[in-house]
Formats: C-alpha cells, structure tokens, sequence
C-alpha cells in the first residue's frame, strides 16, 4: 500500500511539472500507464513470493527511468503562435498589400480583423545580419496570416521557471489544453500584425503603431498584454511587431559602418522599427488605416525606441503623435537603453573576442543559437550619425523633434521588479545610489532617506519603511520617472501639447509595478480571469478611450471622461489613473532637482 500511495504521489507531481513545462499532453498519460504498470508489477512479484530487495530496486528503476525518457520525448514543439484565441477562426476576406494578396482571420465576435505575420522586410539572415533591413519580397497566390511570425532571437528561460514566475508573479498562470508547445524563435523575425475593426466606416482610421519593450533584448509581438483587439473595437487600428534585438540589433563595429551605404552601424533594430513604419505609411490604406493619422507608441524601451524615433531624421514625416510608458533618452548621459558611439563599439569588440574572431564578417558565420550565448552587453541604441544623428536632448533643444503632441507618464513602483536581487541595507544604501548618481547619492539619500516612511500608492505615508523601499522609490525616479520629467518640460518650452499620468492601480497580478498599466491601457484584462475586478475594468475602459482620443485628435479628452489636464508652464500636475482619477502633483518632483544637478556634473566633466 505505501508503495502504491508512493507511486501515486510522484506520479501527481510528475505531471504537474508536465504540465509547468508544457509537455505533450500524451506524457500524462504515458505517466500514469508507467505508474499503473509498476503498481501491478509489484503486487504481481510480492504474489508470486518473488519480491525483494533486487526486484524492488528494479521496478523503480523502470519506473523512474521511463519518467525521465518521456520527460524528453515529450518535450513541447516550437510553432508559431495563432493570431486569435478563438478555435477554428473564420478567414477574412482577401486584401492586397504592396507585396501581395493576404487573408486575415476574426476575432470570435467578428467585431475585430486580425492579420498576423506579415513580413515588412526581408529575413535578416546570412550576409543580411548586421545590415539594415531590406525591402520584403512578394509573394505569389494568396497569404494566410493567422499567426504571430516568430519572436526576435533572445535568451529565454527555463519553460518550468517562467511558469513558475506566472503563478507567484503574475498570478495568471492557467491551465488550458492547446497551449503545450513553445513559441517560435527565429532570427528570421520581422514581421508584423495588423488589428482592425470590423467595420463599413468609409472615414479612413487612425492608427497606433506599438512597439514592445523588454531592455531591447527581450520581448515578442504576439505578447497578450498589448494585443490590439479591443483597442480597434474603438475605432482604431494597431500594428505591431518584432524587431532584432540583443546582439542581432544593437552590435557595433566599425567594419559594419565602413561597408554600409549609409555609414550606420549599432541600431539595426532601430531601423526595423522604421521600416515597420514605412511599410505602415505604404500599405496601411488597404485594412482602413490612414497613413497620415500615426501615432506611435512603446512601453518601457519601446518608449524608449519611440523617443528615439521621435529625434530620427528618417522619421520625419511619418507620423503625427507619441504615446510614451515608463522610458526615454533626454538625459544628457541617459540611464538605460542609449549609450555612446565609443561605448558601443568596445561592446562590438567584446563580442569578436569572444568569438575569437577578427572581424564583423565573421560573426555571420557563427550559428545564431551561439551568437545569442555574448556576455557583452548589447540594449542600448547609439549615435550612429543615420538613424540618431546628435544625442536626443540636443535635438530637443533645437526644437527638431517630430512629435505633435505626447501622452506620457509613468507606475508608482517601476524600479521594485528590477531590484529584486539587490541587497539594499543602511550601510550600503549610498553606495548603491551612488552606482547611478555618483557624489549625488548622499543629496538623494537626504531626500529618500534609507529608514523613511514607506509611501503607498496614494502618497499617503502608512509605515516606517526600509532601506530597500527607499531604494526602489529612487530608482523609479532615476531610471524611469526623470525622462519624463525632462520630456514634458521639452514640449512645454517648444508649445507642444503634452498630457502626462501617474498609474498608481493596484491588483492582483503586476498592480503598479513596472508594465502594469499594459492590460487596462490596450484593453486586455478579460485574459486574465479573476485577477481584476470590476473597478480594474471600469479603469481600463476610460484608459482604452484616452488613448483612441488621442491617436484620433492629439488630445486624450472626451465626453465623459475625467478632465485630464495638458502640461503647461503653470499646470505640472498629472493624472493619477486609479479607483479614484484626478489630478495630483508628481510624487518624484523633489528627486529630479538631484538627478539634475548630477547631469549636470556629467557635462561639466566634458
């Protein structure tokens, strides 16, 4: 009996971590088949008087290693992701695009057109690694684009740990049948997706253009948080899509900028997501789009791309407005995702060194599973003297900048996921704050001192709050807050309309941290059942309208929703989006007078 109680248990467990793993549903039951065959085994040896030590220690090696072999046989296949969840999705009509013909698939309400997988330029394999993005080629016949192309090279983690990081992170881990495989991953990456309302509007629509975040090394466009079905039952259309990351899209190296046409080297994935846009600009028309009404929109180093797409000479033109989450590169030394030309290229080098190679030829030679294993540090764009040709405040400060109008803000706990792994005390607090703001740490440590009042998302001082509290409040403002800081007051000196909020929502999933406005802003919490009540989508809802107000006319406001107040020289308060939405003074204004002065230091230093 204790064996077969033994038996049961592991084999319960076993198929647990089947499942965290997304294994072949078959494994389950080639599972219990092992299980129920190891149980007979025994009772059939103990009956026949043959049960001992021996015999014992081979059923259970039996027992084991079948788990074990059918751990790897079954072990889930990469495919493509399918544009929409619904099953057995109905196919759009045929349109045509500069390349060919492309049928889509709807949504299960048939309110909303998905096509996905669009190619906007050509694979950047072989000798088109490290190049700019080429024009796509055509296609003959009619092409089904009914699943996400496949995500940009990137590390990936254990399939068991991300699951794992769903439940206790997230709290949205579910357990459904259909989804034991992995999604696909290729260097061969560039294409996008198109969600556009069902509808008989002749008035051509606005579109968002979303590009995802993820340090620039990270992320995949099929990602459910910022899926563009509910947004574009609105009255708008969304686009995104996947770009070259990592080594593939921000590697420098001076023999790259020598054998371009335009002298660029570091910012391939840069210059995907203008190809993305142009190819929007071009083919946008045929799904009801208007290609004169863009506007652009990224969250966290997408926010950071959209900044710099904001600042690029080859942009100019293309686009009208820019929605702006949690990132951007107006300081003079930004803190993430931009570094120098010089710093740049001596990552360049490390990766050659590595590699143990001379030149950037070279490395195409190399498999792109391997190239992907770098220890250099490569998510940060540069002044490449194309695609960014000054660094980004320069720009600014000339008022050549294209932006028409920003919607921007920022969470009340951004830096807190980022610094899981630190170990923050009262006697290495300023050490640590001075990693970022050098002989400025002790003037921020004066001002977020490491045993002051925690602050809850109200501004409401609720408890004595510690020195990794206190951390994680200036490093929120540090890396994420202060670039927006410096953006609204760009747009305010240079009369352009600028509306800016603070998310402070919490819930049962991300509440407030960093990327947690992504679902109620894209209209995606209906994914996650149970993790958001009624107030969460009464929120969401007004957020969705906010942002199709201002995709359509640069202004967020409407009828019936909150006054959300424009930035001016007298108005510096934003928009609390919470249960209750109003105005409020910014939480982390007294932190930016520090993160001033010390970049400030950073340009007297030159």
């Amino acid at each position: 009996m204790a064996f077969s109680i033994a038996i049961i248990i592991l084999t319960l467990i076993y198929i647990v971590v089947l499942e965290l793993s997304k294994n072949m549903l078959i494994g389950w039951l080639i599972a219990v088949f092992a299980a129920i065959a190891a149980i007979i085994t025994r009772h059939s040896l103990s009956s026949k008087g043959q049960l001992n030590t021996r015999t014992k220690f081979i059923v259970w090696c039996a027992f084991l290693g079948i788990l074990i072999g059918n751990y790897v046989f079954t072990a889930p296949s990469y495919k493509n992701v399918p544009a929409v969840a619904n099953k057995n999705s109905d196919t759009t009509s045929v349109i045509h695009v500069k390349q060919g013909d492309l049928t889509g698939v709807y949504n299960e309400d048939h309110s909303v057109k998905v096509y996905a997988g669009i190619p906007y330029a050509k694979p950047p394999v072989g000798e088109l690694r490290f190049k700019e993005p080429q024009a796509p080629e055509s296609w003959e016949g009619v092409r089904a684009c009914d699943e996400f192309g496949p995500m940009a090279m990137q590390s990936r983690s254990n399939t068991m740990f991300d699951s794992l990081s769903h439940i206790l992170g997230w709290h949205d881990y579910q357990i459904k049948f259909g989804d034991e495989y992995l999604e696909a991953m290729s260097e061969d990456c560039l294409y996008l997706n198109v969600f556009a309302p069902e509808t008989t509007d002749e008035e051509p629509l606005p579109v968002i253009f979303y590009i995802h975040g993820g340090s620039l090394t990270t992320g995949q466009s099929s990602y459910t948080e910022y899926r563009g079905e509910d947004l574009a039952k609105r009255g708008v259309i969304v686009v995104n899509f996947a770009y070259r990351l990592g080594v593939f899209g921000y590697y420098a190296a001076d023999d790259l900028k020598a054998e371009s046409s335009n002298q660029t080297t570091g910012n391939y994935g840069l210059l995907d997501q203008i190809a993305a846009l142009n190819w929007v600009r071009e083919n946008i028309a045929s799904f009801g789009g208007d290609p004169n009404q863009i506007t652009i929109a990224g969250e966290s180093a997408g926010s950071s791309s959209v900044n710099a797409l904001c600042v690029s000479p080859l942009t100019e033109g293309l686009f009208n407005y820019a929605i702006a989450e949690s990132s951007g590169i107006l300081a003079y030394q930004p803190f993430h995702t931009f570094r120098s030309y010089e710093e740049a290229c001596e990552q360049g080098a490390l990766v050659r060194e590595e590699f143990g190679v001379s030149s950037s030829q070279e490395l195409r030679n190399i498999s792109a599973e391997e190239l992907l294993t770098t220890q250099s540090n490569q998510s940060a764009m540069t002044v490449d003297g194309y695609a960014i040709i000054e660094q980004p405040y320069l720009t600014y400060e000339k008022g050549n900048n294209h932006e028409k109008a920003l919607l921007n803000g920022f969470n009340a706990k951004e830096a807190d996921a980022f610094l899981l792994g630190t170990e923050a005390t009262k006697e290495n607090y300023e050490e640590l704050l001075a990693e970022d703001l050098g002989d400025y740490a002790d003037e921020m440590a004066k001002l977020v001192p490491p045993d002051s009042p925690a602050r809850d998302q109200h501004f409401i001082i609720d408890a004595l709050g510690d020195a990794k509290g206190a951390l994680n409040i200036a490093y929120s403002a540090i890396w994420f807050s202060y670039s927006h800081y410096l953006w609204n007051n760009y747009l305010i000196e240079q009369g352009v309309p600028t509306y800016e909020y603070y998310f402070t929502k919490t819930n049962d999933s991300l509440s407030n941290y960093h990327a947690g406005e992504l679902p109620y802003a894209y209209g995606n919490l209906w994914r996650h059942p149970g993790l958001y009540d009624a107030e969460d989508y009464k929120l969401s809802e007004i957020m969705q309208q906010y942002m199709v107000n201002f995709a359509k006319t640069g202004n967020p406001n409407g009828d019936g929703l909150p006054e959300w107040k424009m930035r001016s020289e007298n108005q510096h308060q934003l928009i609390q989006l919470d249960t209750d939405i109003k105005m409020v003074d910014d939480p982390n204004e007294p932190l930016y007078e520090v993160i001033d002065e010390y970049q400030k230091s950073l340009m007297e230093e030159k």
